[in-house]
């Protein structure tokens, strides 16, 4: 006797409906999973990009303020410091290998050539900036190379005449000037660490907002600007990065990270 076989039975709608639910929901959680962890990811990236403007400032300005004072000639300070919250810091020093000419003959006036010895001047270069130095007066001046001659050991500074006639035997050297500051003026939402040497500056990091610099001295107080420079023993540097985006995870501020450390001036003629 054959069997009887079994009618299949098909899917009601409440059943169906009861699938629909479930599958709505197990894709809502993975949604919600993957919005998440794309939200911890960015983050995370965004941490990881602070982090490294943060730690590649801070480095730079550690550098120049290691090498301040550098074998420079008496009366010209190492560092120039400004309070203005955001602070800035300038710090000076003699290029290395050392380039210094000492002038042949006293100038004729304050437009005239500089004539230095033809077998030294050239570790100079036109539109260079150097530093003049009366050895006799200890004062000197800023000035920017136009031109060199080498054969003859002619020096031009057309674009810039000097303050006065400077005497034979004066020195000229070679200076390297590299100023830190942070530009929250041009792009308030993006603050930048600014560096500039001589001339235009240039953006070093991005989305540095605030640096803070104090001074370490002789008597051992610890102030935010100084009189002399020659008084200061450490430099004493904060500077905070943050975030390029507000923190995707809350949505309400940017993260912040603080660098600190102190350099101490080993280069200054205490």
């Amino acid at each position: 006797m054959l069997s009887k076989m079994r009618s299949n039975i098909g899917v009601t709608l409440i059943e169906l409906l009861v699938a629909s639910v479930i599958a709505l929901i197990c894709t809502g959680a993975a949604l919600e999973l993957y919005i998440s962890q794309q939200k911890s990811w960015l983050t995370q990236e965004n941490i990881t990009d602070m982090q490294q403007n943060g730690r590649s400032g801070m480095d730079e300005i550690v550098y120049h303020a290691r090498q301040a004072g550098y074998r420079l000639p008496p009366g010209l300070d190492a560092i120039i410091g400004s309070n203005s919250n955001p602070d800035s810091v300038t710090f000076i020093y003699l290029k290395d290998p050392i380039c210094k000419c000492a002038l042949l003959n006293t100038m004729s006036n304050v437009t005239s050539d500089l004539q230095l010895p033809s077998d030294s001047v050239g570790c100079f270069d036109a539109d260079t900036w150097a530093y003049i130095y009366n050895p006799v007066t200890e004062a000197g001046e800023y000035f920017l190379i136009s031109g060199i001659e080498e054969a003859s050991g002619v020096m031009h500074h057309t674009s810039m005449p000097f303050s006065h006639v400077y005497p034979a035997a004066s020195q000229v050297y070679l200076i390297d000037m590299a100023t830190f500051f942070v530009d929250d003026v041009t792009d308030s939402l993006h603050p930048r660490l600014m560096f500039q040497r001589f001339g235009q500056p240039s953006i070093y990091a991005d989305n540095i907002e605030d640096l803070q610099i104090t001074y370490t001295l002789a008597h051992g107080a610890v102030v935010d600007s100084f009189i002399t420079a020659s008084n200061v023993r450490e430099v004493n540097i904060e500077l905070v990065a943050r975030t390029d985006k507000i923190n995707p995870a809350r949505g309400d501020d940017y993260l912040r990270d603080t660098f600190f450390t102190s350099v101490y001036l080993r280069n200054m003629d205490f």
